[in-house]
């Protein structure tokens, strides 16, 4: 099972930012087995959005062909608590990008006010020089590649 932590895609600028959303519904299992009379959506699965989104920027910019992990989370900042019936927005923003690894800035919202900040560092990798054998694009299996193409459309590249 491949448990994806955003809905889709509001807007995205390649090798720059994306911005992705989440609607958190009552339906979701997870809010119930958190906190059972009371459920939120637990901040270890912001931060998940928040990797998935830029997750999606980093791969996009070396067009996929390496898979991006999550190395290190060096801030995740939460400042309030988010119940189902609350939209989440991922802003994800590149600021750097390398072979080996990239990072990025993100700001978490709940329902247009900012709750929250995180940055994390990306290891690309497929492009390392440790010699690991690893499976072909055991990251982007498509639905997170899907994601970007209407964004790609008649986009120079």
């Amino acid at each position: 099972m491949r448990w994806i932590w955003i809905d889709r895609l509001l807007e995205f600028e390649t090798r720059k930012r994306a911005l992705a959303v989440k609607n958190v519904s009552l339906a979701g299992e997870h809010l119930h087995d958190h906190w059972e009379a009371y459920p939120i959506m637990p901040t270890s699965l912001m931060i998940e959005g928040m990797a998935q989104t830029g997750g999606i920027l980093v791969g996009q910019a070396c067009n996929f062909e390496h898979d991006v992990v999550l190395a290190k989370i060096t801030k995740a900042d939460f400042t309030d608590i988010v119940i189902p019936g609350d939209q989440l927005t991922y802003e994800a923003i590149l600021e750097n990008f390398v072979d080996e690894a990239s990072s990025i800035k993100g700001i978490v919202r709940k329902n247009g006010e900012q709750i929250g900040t995180i940055s994390m560092i990306f290891g690309h990798a497929n492009n390392n020089s440790s010699g690991l054998d690893l499976p072909e694009n055991f990251v982007f299996t498509g639905s997170f590649q899907r994601m970007v193409e209407p964004f790609l459309e008649g986009a120079d590249g």
